[in-house]
C-alpha cells in the first residue's frame, strides 16, 4: 500500500514537469517578460493555487538569478497564507481539522507581512 502513494507523487512530479515544458513556449511570451517586482506581487496567488504548479509554469530556464530569486521567495511566502497554498498546509488542516477561515486569520497578516519586508530586502540587496 504504502508503494501506491510513493507512486502516485512521482507521477505528480512527472506531471508538472510535463505542465512545465509544455506551457514554456506561453510562459516565455508572457510570464518572462514581466518585471521581477511584478512577478513577484503577481505570485501571491500562491495562496490560493498549488506553489508547485505555478513554479512548473512560469520558471524558465533563461531566467537570470537575480529574476528566479523573486518569484521563488514570493511562492515560499504566499504559499503558506491559505490551506490551498501548498501540500503541507492541506494536510496539516486535514488532521487538525482546521477551517479556511481559522487558517486565513492565522496566515495572512504575518504571510503579508512577511511578504512585504521580503520584498524590501530583495529590492535593495539582490543585484
Amino acid at each position: 500500500m504504502g508503494n501506491f502513494y510513493i507512486y502516485k507523487v512521482y507521477i505528480f512530479v512527472v506531471a508538472l514537469v510535463l505542465l512545465g515544458e509544455g506551457l514554456q513556449p506561453l510562459a516565455y511570451k508572457t510570464i518572462y517578460h514581466l518585471r521581477p517586482a511584478m512577478l513577484y506581487w503577481v505570485n501571491i496567488v500562491s495562496a490560493a493555487l498549488d506553489n508547485a504548479t505555478l513554479a512548473a509554469i512560469e520558471i524558465v530556464p533563461d531566467m537570470t538569478e537575480r529574476t528566479l530569486k523573486f518569484p521563488l521567495v514570493s511562492l515560499i511566502l504566499a504559499g503558506g497564507m491559505l490551506i490551498p497554498g501548498n501540500i503541507p498546509n492541506i494536510i496539516c488542516a486535514s488532521k487538525l481539522k482546521i477551517k479556511s477561515k481559522e487558517w486565513a486569520k492565522i496566515g495572512v497578516p504575518p504571510g503579508l507581512t512577511l511578504m512585504s519586508l521580503y520584498f524590501a530586502a530583495l529590492i535593495i540587496f539582490v543585484r
